[in-house]
């Protein structure tokens, strides 16, 4: 990958996140990394602080790129795509970040043989801790998905699903950093109820959640385990848990994935 040229089709958090990502790795160097956006202001603070090449002139990093990252919104992405169509041709791999729509739509709007792979990371890659879900388009080569997978991995955690189930990845963990902050905002209120200063009580909830998910990830045990291990008979915290279930909390967290993974199928129809 080092000597390979990576181009972003906008560069907003998303776009940028990745960016730093990508150099902080060491995937490739900084002046291998071009990006475009309409604010030209933007664009001059990232090549300022990151080294990057920049235009507003989305053809030109198109031109001077190997790998494209559509870092668009998806109800600008169809004017984008009309006006490169000619530019991208099956030499380059273009992946999208574009919430909601299909592989199916590049694959219609590119030039025949367009390698494409569709990516649904999460706004916890500016933070290097991402959680993204990457699809192979029909075109797209296992040495394309190992890119992808080498790109994302830079900026977090990164699987390979069919795209059949990427609906369920955006309900999952593309929205699911938003389902976690009112747990985290909640348990500190529980804590200031006790008398504890805001401040201490958010960093101690926070902190709480990372070290639940890290224990998850690094264990490798299932999740009911975990909790038996800090569950004991008559104590404090199978109190707390016997109120989570008293208010439901197994299904409203099923509850939020299934309507934001619905949601995600609707905004890919239109």
């Amino acid at each position: 990958m080092i000597n390979r040229k990576i181009g972003f089709i906008g560069a907003g958090k998303m776009g940028s996140a990745l960016m730093q990502g990508i150099i902080k790795a060491g995937i490739v160097p900084p002046e291998n990394i071009g990006a475009s956006d309409v604010y030209e202001p933007f664009l001059k603070e990232l090549k300022a602080k990151l080294g990057i090449r920049v235009s507003t002139d989305n053809t030109v990093i198109v031109r001077e790129s190997d790998i494209l990252i559509l870092a668009v919104k998806p109800q600008t992405l169809g004017s984008v795509l009309e006006n490169l169509k000619t530019e991208i041709t099956s030499e380059k791999l273009v992946i999208s970040i574009a919430a909601g729509v299909p592989l199916s739509t590049y694959e219609r709007a590119l030039l025949e043989g367009t390698r494409v792979v569709r990516v649904m990371p999460n706004i916890a890659a500016t933070v290097s801790e991402a959680a993204s879900g990457i699809s192979p388009g029909k075109n797209a080569t296992p040495e394309d998905m190992k890119a992808a997978l080498t790109i994302f991995s830079a900026v977090g955690t990164a699987v390979q699903v069919p795209e059949s189930l990427m609906d369920a990845v955006t309900g999952l963990s593309g929205s699911g950093p938003a389902f976690i902050f009112p747990v985290i905002e909640a348990m500190a209120d529980g804590a200031v109820l006790e008398g504890m200063d805001r401040k201490s009580a958010l960093t101690l909830a926070a902190q709480t959640v990372l070290g639940a998910a890290k224990m998850a990830l690094e264990t490798g045990m299932h999740p009911g385990e975990l909790k038996d291990m800090v569950t004991s008979p008559a104590g404090t915290t199978i109190q707390g848990i016997h109120a989570l279930e008293e208010a439901g909390i197994r299904a409203a967290f099923m509850n939020a994935v299934i309507r934001a993974s619905e949601r995600s199928r609707e905004l890919g129809k239109k």
